[in-house]
């Protein structure tokens, strides 16, 4: 297999994969094009030598300009967050794809699917949406290498941060029955290995590998594996849970994985998932990393602040990072749609913390801010005197992390609690109207953090709600104003 410089397209370059796959990439040489529907998350990664564009494959006709420039489309797209209509979404997204492939083929078609079980009526909805997608994407006439694996363990992977959440954030460990079942999970540094080495593979037709690590071992192996490198030690009793919803809901409670990809990853590995990686490892030989070894690197990574763009590379946030905080926040907030403009939205957004509080629940964050006092802990009050707010300014006892001029202003929590968190306000332009959402983001420190947040949902249902109408209220009378 030559090395060359290839022209590469990644599709879903924002997503778990992706975003470790696309400096990757660039390391080998390669021209790479960064697509994903928020392409302000890509371009806050500085990724260099790397061309980043807006794609949305539920829309057609978007990859016209892209695809006459590549070589190579890697396809990490995925929509198990966006509803419960997921597998309908993915396959909409496949079929856009293979259109545009139709018109503008390329050479190589890599897809990132799921272990599909022996047994094919005992697919999960995810694993049956992942092999619908490579059914339709083989339809497309270009070259199609499907590479499926299971478990990944990495920072972010939604299998490990499900177990890693609930050594650290329980004094009991409980998990349903599913942890008896047994699959070879892969490092992540392994999967992006292949999938480096894929980029110079030439199928002919459709190709499936499938992905393994080196050993074979139940969930709770897994467990018991992960809290001898952790050194943190819980007691695990298997309950038999037999209902899946019970399963998901005991899940979206403990850890900050979304509940989407939770209930995904039960279906998931409700039964044993082997693989047979023979024939990738003999075109691609490569001793592959221990699930031990793969923990501790993982556990090594955390250490350090989970998507740093997200905290405006903020140093403070970086100094206060733990690494038994959760590498995915909880969050709670209140999306609401209005006809005001983002400029009169954005001037009030930019008035928090000044005559206007946070403009609603004043009584709740004053007995908040009396609890901080009470424990030691004053909190600051005050803000700039200037109108529009920038990155480091206070505004009581939370930083600004970042303000992006009608589109984002976030803040550093401040507050003492088992934790670190942010409140971003967040305007989305559609056109004929916007999108107002303020949400609180939250990385909760073991037990204590996330009993913390647990109690404080009720509160947050209550006020984010009345933050968002009360912002909408400012804007749009200063609207009124402005047009008579």
């Amino acid at each position: 297999m030559e090395q060359t410089t290839l022209r590469i397209l990644v599709l879903g370059a924002s997503g778990y994969i992706g975003q470790r796959l696309v400096p990757r990439l660039v390391a080998e040489g390669h021209q790479v094009i960064a697509a994903a529907r928020n392409v302000s998350w890509l371009e806050d990664q500085h990724w260099e030598n790397v061309q980043c564009h807006q794609v949305d494959l539920l829309k057609n006709g978007s990859l016209k300009p892209l695809l006459h420039q590549c070589d190579i489309v890697y396809y990490l797209v995925h929509c198990m967050g966006d509803g419960a209509d997921f597998i309908q979404r993915e396959a909409r997204c496949a079929r856009h794809l293979r259109d545009e492939l139709k018109q503008y083929p390329v050479r190589h078609l890599i897809f990132v699917s799921a272990l599909q079980p022996r047994e094919p009526d005992t697919r999960s909805g995810h694993m049956l949406a992942r092999y619908q997608t490579a059914q339709i994407l083989g339809e497309a006439g270009v070259p199609l290498t499907e590479l499926r694996a299971g478990i990944i363990v990495g920072a972010g992977s939604a299998a490990f941060e499900v177990m890693r959440d609930m050594v650290y954030n329980l004094p009991l460990l409980t998990p349903p029955r599913w942890v008896r079942s047994r699959t070879s999970p892969i490092a992540l540094n392994d999967l992006l290995y292949y999938l480096v080495r894929l980029a110079f593979y030439s199928p002919d037709g459709h190709q499936v590998f499938e992905a393994a690590g080196p050993e074979v071992l139940s969930y709770q192996e897994q467990f018991h594996r992960f809290m001898a490198i952790s050194g943190v030690h819980r007691p695990l009793v298997a309950i038999p849970l037999p209902v899946r919803w019970i399963s998901v809901w005991f899940l979206h409670l403990i850890t900050s994985v979304p509940p989407a990809t939770a209930q995904a990853l039960i279906q998931g590995i409700a039964h044993d998932l082997l693989p047979d990686a023979s024939q990738l490892q003999q075109l691609f030989p490569r001793k592959l990393t221990t699930f031990d070894d793969a923990v501790r690197k993982t556990l090594e990574e955390e250490q350090h602040l989970a998507h740093p763009s997200d905290w405006g590379f903020d140093e403070y946030a970086h100094a206060r990072w733990q690494p038994e905080y959760g590498y995915f926040p909880k969050q709670a907030g209140h999306t609401q749609s209005t006809t005001a403009s983002a400029t009169s939205l954005w001037q009030v957004i930019n008035q928090v913390g000044g005559k206007e509080g946070f403009f609603f629940g004043g009584p709740l964050w004053a007995t908040r801010a009396l609890i901080d006092r009470l424990l030691g802990h004053p909190l600051p009050k005050g803000r700039p005197g200037r109108l529009w707010l920038q990155k480091g300014d206070k505004v009581d006892s939370w930083k600004v992390l970042i303000a992006d001029p009608e589109k984002q202003l976030s803040l550093l929590f401040g507050m003492k609690a088992p934790g670190l968190g942010r409140l971003c306000f967040t305007l989305r332009d559609k056109g004929d109207y916007r999108e107002v959402d303020i949400r609180a983001w939250w990385h909760p420190h073991g037990f204590s953090g996330l009993l913390y947040w647990l109690v404080m949902i009720p509160a947050h249902l209550f006020i984010f709600r009345g933050m968002v109408r009360r912002v909408i209220q400012l804007a749009e009378q200063s609207g009124k104003k402005t047009s008579d």
